[in-house]
């Protein structure tokens, strides 16, 4: 088999945009900081989660010792111990973003670094938002070089791509000249990592945190002086031999790092349910379907979802036994949502999953994909799994009454935004979750949406931790 002939730089596309402080417009940053203050929800929710015990253990085991916080915890630890786990806390509940274009979850990798590196952690809250957003961007440029092609071989592109978005934002915050930028995202590129194959399972989240830990390292090491290819896209056997198609190229992305900002365009969706973002298409039509036909869970017969093709892909449970499974299942999702009306963290909590009346509901619902659910939706086969075509569900009540609810755009996503107060709501529920008395949570998420005027970011990230 030939080899493909790969033409641009990437790296050095990628390393300009990085190293030229590029500014937010008021507006852009105003999506910047709702964007972080989610990640900081995910984060101190996920001290909650099974996979925290198995960090302490990981940790205890490595030796870790540091004065880098964990958040809504008590625990410190080294700065890439630190940022393994906060990056895989902000994704073990799945509660964190979700940037489609990419299609991953860069924010809790990004944020898991930053708050680990010293650079970041004694720089102003306005400097590091700037970072945060150039590091997003740059990755989810890198994913559109890429194309659909990597995730649809298997990779998870939160593990793989949105580790670029960490080393872009800690090269931004620590004034890296552009050939140390270069040399990092080299590096990055041999510890890029993670597989749909572990969807459902613990491994998930670490991707998240395995990402933001590498990162870390990989700029301590560029810094340090270790040399690796500072043309890692393009170069015969690099990164879009190894994991893209022949699809992948620069030119995909000639012209795009310096605009629009992924932000305003098209960008970042925020959740609203903590579970895969393949399934809140269907939360939304059961929702919509008890409020408009007035019933409740004791009124359902059967319930049918339809999803478009390649829309069950990630959501590979449909009678899950666990927690981590019950985040990827559909049937599970439309369960919680007729009976606990809002599913919020504890309907996906291993005791909301073993109880009786979601088993007997599981019963009565039956899911499918179909080519209906195609529909007339531009851009179709350039859309990850979880966003394409829409999602329909049809409940059947026990009076013999049917009705239907077609869902394109899941709520959270940019035409359907969340909302400042949506954001609190979602900081207060899961600092709660967390430990976090009430007064106390108000007081932090006032200074998380105003990060731009906090004089030094590590004050912020230590009041988050106990």
């Amino acid at each position: 088999m030939s080899r493909t002939i790969r033409v641009g730089d990437l790296s050095a596309a990628a390393a300009a945009f990085i190293c030229a402080q590029p500014d937010l417009p008021a507006a852009t940053l105003d999506r910047v900081k709702l964007v972080i203050a989610d990640t900081f929800s995910a984060n101190i929710a996920g001290a909650t989660s099974d996979v925290l015990p198995v960090l302490q253990r990981y940790i205890a085991a490595s030796g870790g010792q540091g004065d880098k916080v964990l958040l809504g915890t008590t625990l410190r630890t080294a700065p890439e111990l630190a940022a393994l786990a906060n990056g895989t806390m902000s994704a073990a509940l799945e509660f964190d973003d979700v940037l489609s274009m990419m299609p991953g979850h860069p924010s809790a990798v990004v944020m898991g670094a930053l708050q680990a590196d010293d650079a970041a952690l004694a720089a102003t809250g306005a400097d590091v938002a700037a970072s945060y957003a150039v590091g997003v961007q740059a990755g989810a440029r890198i994913a559109q070089a890429m194309t659909l092609d990597h995730y649809k071989r298997g990779f998870h592109v939160t593990g793989t791509v949105a580790l670029f978005s960490a080393v872009g934002a800690l090269a931004h915050i620590r004034s890296l000249d552009e050939a140390t930028t270069r040399r990092a995202l080299g590096i990055a590129a041999s510890m890029a990592s993670g597989i749909h194959g572990n969807f459902g399972t613990m491994a998930k989240p670490l991707h998240s945190g395995l990402a933001a830990r590498n990162a870390v390292a990989a700029v301590q090491l560029a810094t340090a002086g270790l040399t690796a290819s500072e043309r890692v896209f393009e170069t015969e056997g690099g990164f879009f031999d190894a994991y893209g198609s022949e699809n992948s190229s620069a030119r995909h992305v000639e012209g795009l790092f310096a605009g629009p900002w992924i932000f305003d365009e098209p960008g970042v969706t925020l959740k609203l349910f903590p579970c895969c973002y393949a399934s809140h298409r269907g939360m939304d039509a059961v929702q919509t379907l008890m409020a408009r036909m007035g019933i409740g869970a004791a009124d359902v017969e059967s319930v049918v979802g339809l999803a478009p093709p390649g829309g069950l892909i990630p959501l590979k449970f449909p009678k899950p036994k666990t927690h981590f499974e019950s985040l990827f299942s559909l049937p599970y999702a439309l369960a919680v949502t007729l009976l606990d009306g809002h599913p919020g963290l504890r309907s996906f909590s291993q005791q909301r999953v073993t109880s009786a009346d979601v088993a007997a509901m599981l019963d009565r619902i039956t899911v499918t994909e179909s080519d209906d659910c195609v529909a007339d939706h531009p851009g179709y086969e350039q859309k990850s799994y979880g966003s394409r075509g829409e999602v329909r569900v049809r409940i059947t009540t026990r009076d013999g009454r049917s009705d239907a609810e077609h869902v394109h755009l899941a709520p959270g996503h940019p035409a359907r935004p969340m909302t400042w107060q949506q954001a609190q709501a979602k900081f207060l529920g899961c600092a709660a979750v967390a430990g976090f008395d009430a007064a106390t949570s108000e007081i932090l998420f006032e200074r998380i949406a105003a990060i731009e005027q906090q004089p030094r970011f590590g004050d912020l990230v230590n009041s988050l931790a106990f």
